[in-house]
């Protein structure tokens, strides 16, 4: 009986030792330390334009990146993207576009974020140019 009494002694011991070093290696803020290669939140490393506005037909790059994400929607992209610390993908709008950056993480917890291009309308082409001077000339 006594050797059971000494093995259930130091079982609570060890525990309460365990205990004590996990505490020192909490964070302040209280939350349990995360296990090492374990996924944390998701976040959002970048999001944004290789300019900060274009013209009509022209091309441009949109980068972002993430981290512990399980699943990205860029809003209104329609290429494919996934989740990666630093990718870039080619766009040219027509219009002046507001970009919407959705990471989900293993967690299920959601990170946005949006960036807005503008885009000006292209100059008049030789044809158009053409037309706008006969017009004035003919008044």
């Amino acid at each position: 009986m006594a050797r059971t009494a000494d093995k259930i002694i130091g079982a609570v011991a060890l525990l309460v030792g365990v205990w004590g070093l996990a505490q020192l290696n909490a964070p302040a803020d209280g939350a349990w330390a995360q296990m090492p290669g374990a996924p944390g939140r998701v976040r959002i490393l970048q999001f944004q334009t290789s300019v900060g506005a274009l013209v009509a037909g022209q091309k441009a790059q949109l980068c972002y990146g993430v981290e512990n994400a399980r699943s990205v929607r860029i809003a209104p992209v329609r290429e494919r993207v996934y989740p990666s610390p630093n990718r870039c993908m080619e766009i040219g709008p027509q219009h002046t576009t507001h970009y919407t950056l959705i990471a989900i993480g293993f967690d299920s917890s959601v990170a946005t974020r949006s960036l807005t291009l503008p885009v000006q309308a292209a100059p008049p082409g030789n044809s158009e140019l053409l037309d706008i001077i006969r017009l004035t000339l003919s008044d």
